[in-house]
């Protein structure tokens, strides 16, 4: 039994080679490709290629070569079909089960898709063609679209008679075109009619080009109709899992880390002639985290930029707690807000592309830090309303699906807010108090945590803990008797306790003689300061923590060293630094 040739492209389509394969093989970026040492064979030298532009991987050194079913057949030793399987569960699709459902489903796919692309190329031609099209060419030019964009967006139009439902029904069953939510039945003329007429309409395609959908503008300015309709969802068009021009943007994936979320037809359009090519756009619903899944398969940075009006500031909180579900540690959400009166469409017409993309770069906020800040907008600052806030910021945690992220993610908005309440938790031994922060200072300290490697931020934890719980440590000496720290202040703090309380003979911390600016970089930037605060009296909880961190530090200094001897393995190829490699390798995996 085959499979259908477009049930393969598709997964095909959702999965980039370098997903796949980055599951068995550590690939680094070389210009347009993707290398990593050959899942064939045994070697030092790297000499396995991918690129996902050409679809395929090769192997310079075996000469094996082919697309993402080769890949997994011959890794996982699977036949066809189980190859098939696996990938198109990693890319989110039904399985093929090749039942009478399934051939059905494909025969109704096949005249679905057909009606469609009929559809779209009778009112394209239409818009050219037809005296009776003269409103919308007009209208389009008033939007400053040219010829190019009309026709790469296919855009057509539905003029008020048309009997192109006649023409159809002697190809199709009038069941297939009911089911299509092109026509629909009016009781009063007893005929099926144009659910599109007198509208522009913008073909919505799936991820591999097909037309599934429609968007529809109406020109007349009656306020009684709606201004925007979509198709109707039917078996092959859902509003919340497909999004308009996303089969054009993802082949810049492999040039373009981010990606636009836009709200409207015009303006993916109005960017895309400007010169801004990456942009989406979500089909009249609130931005879904399905689409968010699927926007992430194949960008690491998206960039949702509503519109600058009330509406558009709305509908981005909305997209923010639905896709904060979907962030992962690889991945970035932002939000890029336009100043009022502007759409995406409007400001970049009136500035150009570069001025666009640079105040994108300098404008566009976290979705943390986006959440946080309208949150903190909507209270008043007393007791009764801070509670609600902080209850509300702990359940949109609590919805992210990534533990890591759920983790920092609470961390960050717990911070904050203790640095609107300093006076609450001030129960410690050290008397250092946080000031109530203004705006400004809010963002200096976010700028400030941008600015902190990951390493540092970890290093604060470990000694957060040390300055907290000495008494432990010092019962505890043999754990972190090999511990190292990599940044020079850290260092510095760490060899001063040592040496001032004599290996934790002394632990009495509180007129250590150290740069106070120091310690109160650890006390505020400690990851992990928040959870010790809820254990401090559970040291067997907080012995777990202490060797998380130190298992955290010791990779560090795992991958410190097995990327320096990648690197010097590259120049002289010595066998001695191929060992010792391969031994590094083996304890990063152990720990």
């Amino acid at each position: 039994m085959k499979y259908p040739k477009e049930y393969l492209d598709e997964i095909k389509t959702r999965l980039k080679v370098s997903t796949v394969v980055s599951k068995t093989v550590s690939l680094k970026k070389r210009g347009k490709e993707y290398v990593g040492l050959s899942p064939f064979k045994t070697e030092k030298t790297p000499s396995f290629t991918v690129n996902d532009e050409k679809e395929f991987y090769h192997c310079f050194s075996t000469s094996e070569h082919g697309n993402i079913f080769d890949f997994i057949m011959k890794t996982q030793n699977l036949k066809f079909g189980e190859a098939v399987k696996s990938l198109a569960n990693l890319a989110g699709m039904r399985p093929y089960m090749f039942s009478k459902q399934d051939e059905e489903r494909e025969k109704n796919w096949k005249e679905y898709k057909s009606i469609y692309s009929k559809y779209t190329e009778k009112y394209h031609n239409q818009l050219f063609k037809n005296p009776e099209a003269e409103i919308a060419k007009n209208y389009l030019k008033k939007r400053n679209l040219t010829i190019e964009e009309v026709k790469k967006f296919k855009i057509g139009y539905v003029t008020k008679n048309q009997d192109f439902y006649d023409e159809l029904s002697t190809q199709f069953e009038e069941k297939k075109l009911k089911d299509s939510g092109l026509f629909y039945f009016d009781e009063r003329k007893k005929k099926y009619v144009e659910r599109f007429r007198e509208r522009i309409i913008f073909p919505i395609n799936n991820i591999s080009g097909d037309p599934i959908g429609f968007g529809g503008r109406i020109l007349d300015e009656n306020k009684n109709i709606a201004k925007y309709i979509n198709s109707p969802e039917t078996d092959f068009f859902k509003k919340g899992s497909n999004l308009f021009n996303l089969d054009i943007a993802r082949k810049l994936s492999n040039k373009i880390e981010n990606i636009y979320v836009v709200e409207g037809y015009m303006d993916v359009i109005g960017l895309s002639k400007n010169g801004i090519v990456n942009a989406v756009a979500n089909l009249g619903t609130s931005l879904t985290n399905k689409q968010i899944l699927i926007l992430n398969q194949f960008f690491d940075h998206i960039i949702i930029c509503f519109d600058g009006d009330d509406s558009g500031y709305k509908a981005a909180v909305r997209a923010a707690e639905n896709s904060i579900i979907e962030l992962k540690p690889e991945k970035k959400i932002s939000f890029l807000f336009l100043p009022d009166n502007h759409d995406p469409d409007s400001f970049s017409n009136e500035h150009g592309k570069e001025y666009f993309e640079e105040f994108s770069k300098n404008n566009s906020v976290s979705i943390h830090k986006f959440i946080f800040q309208h949150y903190l907008n909507q209270s008043d600052r007393n007791p009764s309303s801070m509670a609600i806030f902080e209850k509300k910021l702990r359940s949109i945690s609590s919805t992210i699906k990534d533990e890591y992220i759920k983790k920092y993610v609470l961390e960050y908005f717990l911070d904050h807010i203790n640095q609107l309440t300093p006076n609450i938790n001030n129960k410690n031994k050290f008397k250092y108090f946080n000031r109530a922060k203004s705006l400004r200072s809010t963002q200096d300290y976010f700028n400030e945590t941008q600015s902190l490697k990951p390493i540092e931020i970890k290093e604060f934890s470990f000694l957060y803990i040390v300055l907290k719980k000495p008494e432990l440590i010092r019962d505890n000496l043999h754990l972190i008797e090999n511990v190292k720290l990599f940044t020079n202040e850290n260092k510095l703090v760490f060899m001063e306790i040592l040496k001032q309380s004599k290996n934790f003979e002394e632990i009495d911390f509180s007129n250590l003689k150290i740069d106070q600016n120091l310690i109160e970089r650890i006390l505020k930037y400690a990851s992990i300061k928040h959870i010790l605060q809820n254990n401090l009296i559970d040291d067997q909880k907080i012995l777990e923590i202490l060797n998380e961190v130190l298992r955290d530090l010791k990779n560090y200094e795992l991958e410190s060293r097995i990327s320096e001897l990648e690197s010097k393995f590259s120049k002289d190829l010595s066998e001695s630094t191929f060992n010792e490699l391969k031994e590094l390798k083996k304890q990063q995996k152990v720990n």
